[in-house]
């Protein structure tokens, strides 16, 4: 398994040493404090945390972790893409 830390610092000949790839995330405010957050675009990769910052900080770790996994196994990496986020009303 690679070191992480060379993912990001560049230091081996990996993909994210060579483009930066933005993904959506979705952050939900929890009724007991705090967020949960998800990647839309890697199903499976979620996280969460005190604050926005750190949801946030959280998120792009479990993301590199996922990108990490599939590089492994020589799947392809999904594209971010933008996903349509609203609300839908019901009587209840």
């Amino acid at each position: 398994m690679r070191d992480r830390r060379s993912l990001t610092t560049g230091t081996e000949c990996g993909i994210l040493a060579f483009m930066t790839r933005t993904f959506a995330v979705v952050l939900v405010p929890q009724p007991e404090g705090g967020f949960f957050v998800e990647c839309p675009a890697l199903p499976g990769c979620y996280s969460q945390g005190e604050t926005v910052q750190e949801s946030l900080d959280n998120i792009r770790e479990a993301i590199l972790l996922v990108i990490e996994d599939l590089q492994d196994t020589d799947e392809a990496i999904p594209e971010g893409g933008s996903p349509l986020v609203t609300q839908v009303q019901v009587s209840a």
